[in-house]
């Protein structure tokens, strides 16, 4: 792979393609970043999105998804960068010792070496005998220190670390002293320190509040070069993304069977001649989704109209006979006739047979496959009396007392309850979902629950007890042969086929979470219970997820940060700090 460093503002990626351990990561992949414009990077998980963030950033072993284990990617194409580009990883690359003033002074030595150059640039103007060399020196050196923002660097250290939230905390404090989302916390605001003239950025909201993320997305709406990142955050790439590029191979190639041509809505013709191997869309989350939406329903479309084409033509062969003969017997006067006009006639059925066929060949070799259903759960399975009474409550919590963790005084949970937790982390939203699902138990207090009802909690970190088993046997293990027959779990679209006989210890944290998420949908409980359902899911499944959510059959109950989620909720809502139950603004 060449890389080509560049005194410009712009990333660009030509013919680029990254494979290893006999997977491909993407292929041929091309595109371009201008000065000013910030591209999200989505798709689903295993695109190649932290893969490609790393081969850009000169990241060796980049085409890995543990970083450093392997050292033979096998990676092809060109990369332009410009020299000074930055990249935040999710995997920090500091010491535990390091002091955060250290890594705080580390950033900024590059911004003061580019102040001292410009000091000896304007001194050599004034003393140098080569006028010309001197000036273009001088020149270089002042848009430099203008991009790097030399001048205000002490303002600006205050400023992210306030932002950040970070400005109680000692500059003396050792990193292995501080929180990991701090830590993280002290790297963005390092990276955005340096000033570097392009941004690379892997889930830069990670352990960012809602104030932090604010912040962020404002110093990231001014920032003059370019910025690529990754994020699951899909209120951020809302507010901040002017494009995004879909590294989803499967989701291109739908594009193209859909018919779509040119360049999908919302996104500039420059944009889409700028970019192959990925979808390009212009502007933030919400217009993707319109353009998803519109792309979905002509391939809904389409298919249906090529399965009654399918149909017709199946049925021609036999037709074609009759509509040629009109389906009537010759008469006395066409009796002359019929002998000069029976090969005629046997050759257009012939040709009309002929041509049917061919079209038939056609049209199944090329149709479109067949479009993926929407999300949505099966009915609750029946003989539990749990629900026949639909006005009683299903949960009651009373004077509940988890010590350190959780008081609350009072929550009851109807059967179409739509309930949801927010707080900051460590608030106790996870200890209330524990408390409803008889997971964890209360030191005072009561929880009352209807006899027969059936619970179930979607954790955050999904946990199988034999992580040998593979996918299928557990999904027909706990649903039972008969559900599995009626559910089959590739109708869910959430494992791939070629994992489902895999063992589940083998599979990503984002498959697993799917796999549990699959065994909800096929046997839902009364109530359901999901500990930030967004977490290791794609965007296009928590989206799906979200809005299965709201014809559940039970009831549903959510903790979460989530920001997109949270502007959107229209059920009720519980904000819990240090524990505590607090009015919800509104």
């Amino acid at each position: 792979m060449a890389v080509h460093l560049s005194h410009s503002l712009h990333l660009r990626a030509d013919g680029l393609s990254a494979a290893y351990g006999g997977r491909r990561v993407f292929a041929d992949l091309s595109f371009s970043v201008a000065a000013g414009r910030r591209i999200g990077l989505i798709g689903e998980n295993g695109a190649g999105k932290s893969t490609l963030l790393r081969l850009l950033a000169g990241i060796e072993g980049a085409a890995d998804a543990a970083p450093g284990a392997l050292g033979d990617a096998d990676v092809s194409g060109r990369l332009t960068r410009p020299v000074r580009t930055g990249f935040l990883e999710q995997v920090l690359p500091f010491r535990p010792e390091d002091r955060v003033g250290d890594v705080l002074e580390a950033a900024a030595a590059e911004v003061r070496a580019i102040e001292r150059e410009l000091d000896a640039a304007a001194a050599a103007l004034a003393h140098d005998d080569d006028a010309g060399a001197a000036s273009a020196r001088y020149v270089a050196a002042l848009d430099d220190a203008e991009r790097a923002d030399v001048w205000s660097l002490d303002t600006r250290r205050d400023e992210l670390l306030d932002g950040l939230r970070l400005g109680a905390i000692g500059l003396d404090r050792r990193l292995d002293e501080v929180s990991g989302g701090q830590r993280s916390r002290f790297a963005l605001a390092a990276l955005l320190l340096a000033a570097p003239d392009a941004l690379l950025l892997d889930e830069p909201t990670n352990h960012l509040d809602d104030d932090a993320a604010s912040f962020l997305e404002d110093r990231l709406r001014a920032w003059r070069g370019p910025v690529l990142f990754a994020s699951h955050d899909r209120e951020f790439l809302d507010r901040v993304a002017t494009g995004l590029l879909d590294l989803d191979p499967g989701r291109s190639g739908a594009l193209a069977l859909a018919g779509a041509g040119g360049a999908p809505a919302g996104a500039s013709r420059d944009e889409v001649l700028a970019a192959s191997g990925g979808t390009v869309f212009g502007g933030g989350f919400s217009q993707y989704l319109t353009v998803k939406a519109d792309e979905l329903e002509r391939w809904r479309r389409q298919y249906d109209d090529e399965q009654e084409e399918l149909r017709r033509l199946r049925g021609s062969a036999v037709d074609s006979a009759r509509h040629v003969a009109h389906g009537r017997a010759a008469t006395d006067n066409d009796k002359f006739l019929k002998h000069f006009k029976r090969g005629n006639v046997e050759q257009a059925v012939l040709r009309r047979v002929r041509n049917a066929e061919q079209r038939l060949e056609t049209l199944e070799r090329e149709q479109v496959r067949k479009p993926p259903s929407p999300l949505e759960f099966a009915g609750i399975p029946s003989g539990s009396h749990a629900l026949e009474d639909a006005s009683g409550l299903l949960l009651q919590l009373s004077d509940v007392v988890v010590e350190g963790r959780l008081e609350l005084d009072a929550l009851q949970v109807a059967p179409l309850t739509r309930l949801l937790v927010t707080g900051a982390i460590g608030a106790g939203k996870s200890t209330l979902l524990g408390v409803l699902a008889g997971d964890r138990p209360v030191d005072r207090g009561t929880v009352h629950r209807r006899r027969g009802l059936r619970v179930q909690l979607l954790e955050q970190d999904v946990r199988f007890a034999d992580p040998d088993a593979a996918p299928r046997r557990l999904y027909e293990r706990v649903l039972g042969e008969r559900r599995a027959e009626q559910v089959p779990l590739s109708s869910l679209a959430l494992i791939a086929p070629r994992d489902e006989s895999r063992p589940i210890g083998s599979l990503s944290v984002g498959q697993q979470r799917r796999l549990a998420l699959a065994l909800v949908i096929a046997r839902p409980p009364h109530v359901f219970l999901l500990d930030e359902p967004t977490n290791h899911l794609s965007l296009g499944l928590a989206t799906d997820l979200e809005e299965a959510l709201g014809t559940y059959p039970g009831a549903v109950v959510i903790a979460s940060h989530d920001r997109w989620l949270r502007r959107r909720w229209a059920g009720e809502r519980l904000e819990l700090v240090a524990g505590r139950a607090v009015p919800v603004a509104a």
